[in-house]
């Protein structure tokens, strides 16, 4: 088996993507991904070696993805927006040997330090970046083309990074399997399955899980057609769904609210949308009400980790009640086990454990944190913490972890901190996530200033966007003399919330 063999099923004339303005069939692209694999088998790359794909949402990235499967590569998609440091300590993590470089990250990759990355040996362009050594992708693409390598369904497919349920940024390992898996499970449910005659839209950033595997991945499975959009704005995202008539939307919660509060858009916008899906994060209830009353369409919710590939429940129907993220996927176990280890009964809290085809085989080169979440018998233990009610709808209520979720994305405290920390103004300091209505969280920092010493929050928030992703960066700094912690030195992160 092979994921990249999703693609071979369907005819040759079906519209595949719409990137760009420019619409690619199938036939079409598969001839360029196996030129694309052929290229980089012959540059050396063998099964294993990690592919890193610095791009936004565009042809480059399909193509990348593709060919890197299909070559046996192990996939590494990074966000195209990350500052220079974030993206070296990346690709320094996981001995990237590959990558292939969007227009987006020209600027951050050109700033990296080589030597640092010794494994790094080549590096594929889209044009116009003018790096040093770089081959041009539109080049490879006539070279002859090599057959698809046979994977096992425990072979390494891509390793995404996430703050986990452990700790520290780290990368997921997910198998083909894993991967498959979860576009089968997904496809047994009637409300979420999707039809060659589907178009979706391809906005959620590829280098999310959910949006490699539920948007892009699903599309080319189910043999639909993905509109790809490389930045989410409401009104020309808006635009792409009535001029290309999208039947399929999944999105993350800022999504929803734009479009729900946007001005301008007409009622009938969404008229042609089937389905539409939120994930990632937690979606407000007052936000999908809006969005139904302004549109006449029900969004269903659902649950899921980048650990699961990732949609562990979801909402199917209409009928599952506002604020619920549904019932778990055919093929998908789920339990919610109390304090006291014991399944937790109708209505009480239980931390989420899951158990399934679809579980992640833990973190690259990190057996510890791997065996703090996945236990010997498989179960995952995600550190949410829900109930269910009688109807076996699910409910999030609150996690066991401190990780800050905004607009979808992981945020590990710890990874603010210790840039925070090493300002020299910087004495002590603690992150935490707050609620925001639009991001759903954003992030907030209480720092200690050193004897002597001053700063002011602006400084301290370029200071953070020079090393750090924009979403991490805290969105507000408050001045304090001393930080709360317990008798033990403990820092009370819940007294700062």
């Amino acid at each position: 088996m092979n994921l990249a063999a999703i693609i071979d099923p369907h005819p040759d004339e079906a519209c595949a993507i719409v990137s760009r303005g420019q619409r690619v069939t199938f036939g079409e692209l598969r001839q360029q991904v196996a030129s694309l694999r052929g290229a980089l088998v012959a540059a050396g790359l063998r099964p294993g070696d990690r592919l890193a794909i610095v791009s936004a949402n565009n042809w480059y990235f399909v193509l990348g993805w593709l060919a890197g499967l299909g070559a046996g590569l192990v996939v590494v998609p990074v966000n195209p927006s990350a500052p220079a440091p974030e993206l070296q300590r990346q690709l320094a993590m996981v001995g990237t040997r590959a990558a292939l470089v969007g227009p987006a990250a020209s600027r951050a990759f050109a700033a990296l330090d080589r030597s640092a990355l010794p494994s790094l040996e080549v590096v594929v362009e889209t044009g116009g970046l003018d790096l040093d050594g770089a081959l041009l992708l539109d080049e490879l693409l006539e070279h002859a083309s090599a057959p698809v390598i046979e994977r096992s369904a425990d072979d390494l497919a891509v390793l995404m990074f996430t703050s986990g349920t452990a700790g520290a940024p780290r990368a997921a390992m997910l198998t083909h399997g894993n991967l498959l898996a979860n576009l089968e499970q997904i496809q047994a449910s009637e409300a979420r399955r999707q039809l060659p005659t589907d178009v979706s839209l391809g906005v959620l950033p590829f280098s999310h899980i959910f949006g490699l595997n539920v948007v892009l991945d699903l599309s080319l499975y189910a043999g639909s057609t993905l509109v790809v959009v490389e930045r989410f704005d409401p009104t020309s995202a808006a635009e792409a769904v009535v001029n290309h008539g999208v039947t399929v939307v999944a999105g993350a919660p800022p999504m929803w609210t734009a479009w729900a509060s946007v001005a301008g858009l007409a009622p009938d916008t969404f008229a042609t949308v089937r389905i539409a899906s939120s994930g990632a994060a937690k979606l407000p209830v007052e936000t999908a009400q809006l969005f139904e009353d302004r549109f006449g369409v029900r969004i269903t919710e659902g649950y899921g980790l980048t650990e699961t590939s990732p949609v562990v429940t979801t909402a199917t129907g209409g009928t599952a009640p506002w604020g619920s993220i549904g019932a778990p996927l055919a093929g998908v176990e789920v339990r919610l086990v109390g304090a006291d280890g014991e399944d937790a009964l109708i209505g009480d809290a239980g931390e989420v454990w899951v158990r399934g085809a679809n579980v992640f085989a833990g973190y690259w080169e990190d057996p510890t944190a791997t065996a703090e979440v996945l236990d010997a018998e498989g179960w995952l233990h995600t550190g949410d913490v829900g109930i269910v009610d009688d109807d076996g709808n699910l409910y999030l209520v609150d996690r066991v972890k401190d990780i800050i979720i905004v607009s979808g994305f992981n945020v590990y405290p710890a990874e603010v901190e210790e840039v925070l920390d090493a300002h020299p103004a910087v004495a002590q300091c603690a992150v935490v996530g707050v609620a925001h209505p639009y991001s759903g969280e954003a992030v907030k920092a209480w720092v200690v200033l050193e004897p002597g010493r001053s700063t002011d929050e602006d400084e301290l928030a370029a200071w953070c966007a020079e090393r750090l992703a924009r979403y991490k960066c805290p969105d507000k700094v408050m001045f304090v003399d001393e930080l709360p912690v317990a008798p033990s030195g403990k820092l009370l992160r819940r007294s700062l919330r």
